[in-house]
């Protein structure tokens, strides 16, 4: 029965930086940490976007750590003066930010002796009793502390530490995802059958998205997803059925 399908654990992301609010960067981190997570049964909840202002990444993270079960931050860790995440996450957490004797002996030999300057030695400085996330890139650790997971802005590094990350966690029920698609379907017609489905399977998320393609023509997909597989086979059923019954040929997938 639907109302025996376990809740997945659930999970919220901080992007951190300036850059990002002001247009100059896009942000690449989404899409990575949600695939991850989907495949590992946590549920990405929300995404922040928050400035580099010490103050409001303090509160941030305080709150959002009381009201998920992980939080994953992205941004602020680097050498320069607006590289403010881990003195933040610090203070959320009410320890002190010190020295990780691995993490700086492993930077010093990554730069050498001389190219290891104070602003490349702060990458090494983590909140007392966190544990680095290890960084196969460029060498300088993210890391966790409680619920709170930091990690580097620049996709790759990012991409590299959800690798490293992601398989230490609780795991959970896979995400399952499936759908069909039609040229020709429009919104308007299919939403009460729509509806009528999503009532039904009240567990699942269930999504309609319309599409405009030079090749492939307009129609609409119908996607649904969830974290009970044989309910999310049965629904995706239900919306072979209602293309049919709108008069057009289903085609499995995205268009």
């Amino acid at each position: 029965m639907l109302q025996n399908i376990p809740s997945p654990k659930t999970a919220c992301l901080l992007i951190i930086g300036n850059e990002i609010l002001s247009g100059r960067t896009q942000d690449a981190n989404t899409r990575t940490l949600a695939l991850a997570l989907n495949q590992h049964g946590i549920r990405l909840l929300e995404v922040r976007i928050i400035p580099d202002i010490e103050d409001h990444i303090i509160k941030t993270v305080t709150t959002c750590r009381e009201s998920f079960d992980f939080v994953f931050t992205s941004g602020g860790i680097g050498p320069t003066h607006d590289d403010i995440t881990a003195a933040c996450i610090a203070q959320a957490f009410n320890v002190s930010l010190v020295k990780h004797l691995p993490s700086f002996s492993a930077l010093e030999k990554h730069f050498g002796t001389e190219r290891f300057n104070p602003a490349r030695q702060r990458m090494a400085y983590l909140p007392e009793g966190a544990t680095p996330i290890a960084n196969p890139v460029s060498v300088a650790p993210g890391f966790t502390i409680g619920n709170v997971h930091v990690m580097a802005g620049v996709p790759k590094i990012f991409t590299a530490m959800i690798e490293e990350l992601i398989p230490t966690l609780p795991q959970g029920t896979a995400l399952s995802m499936t759908g069909w698609h039609a040229n020709g379907l429009r919104e308007g017609d299919l939403a009460a059958g729509l509806t009528a489905i999503q009532e039904h399977f009240p567990q699942l998320d269930i999504g309609s998205y319309p599409y405009d393609h030079p090749k492939n023509g307009k129609g609409v997909a119908l996607i649904v997803k969830g974290y009970h597989a044989e309910q999310v086979k049965n629904a995706a059923q239900a919306l072979h059925d209602l293309i049919i019954a709108q008069g057009q040929t289903p085609q499995e997938g995205e268009p």
